[in-house]
């Protein structure tokens, strides 16, 4: 599907539950951080416009993409109160295999640490060709990942509660 000139971030086609009392914790890498930053912004603002109160919401920053993993586990193995950690990082494609092994080791520590744990770690990281890329979906005409990882978040958490009962 081509994503020329769409805004990715429009819910209005879903339902999404209300988010109060939901403890979420939120892990940002600094590396490429005026993209990693306004990500954050849009999760933050998404939860909070979604019911989520400040106070029920944890951030923690860590180096780069690659340790989103270790921190959602830790955070999920020592902070068991919250209903889903997600991650956010930016990973920009450059002249060697790296950013393969990151993308690859980021996806799969994260769907790790959702299975390990129980409860969900969400994918909140860009892996794109270009900075420009990066920042069309960091809140620019591609709308903003951040955003849509704090829906995925909710609706997450509420499958959960759903099957509980």
């Amino acid at each position: 599907m081509a994503t020329h000139l769409k805004n990715l971030s429009d819910f209005s086609h879903t339902e999404i539950p209300n988010a109060a009392g939901f403890k979420v914790g939120i892990v940002v890498a600094e590396w490429n951080a005026k993209i990693t930053g306004a990500l954050y912004d849009g999760a933050v603002n998404t939860l909070l416009k979604h019911g989520v109160i400040a106070s029920d919401l944890e951030t923690y920053a860590v180096p780069g993409s690659f340790e989103l993993t270790a921190a959602a586990g830790m955070l999920l193995a020592q902070r068991n109160h919250l209903d889903a950690v997600i991650c956010i990082g930016c990973v920009i494609q450059g002249d060697t295999k790296h950013f393969d092994f990151i993308c690859d080791a980021v996806a799969n520590g994260i769907s790790n640490a959702s299975l390990q744990y129980q409860k969900p770690v969400i994918f909140g990281v860009l892996t794109t060709n270009t900075e420009e890329q990066a920042l069309d979906r960091a809140g620019g005409k591609h709308g903003n990942k951040g955003d849509e990882a704090a829906i995925t978040a909710i609706k997450m958490i509420q499958f959960a509660k759903d099957i509980q009962n």
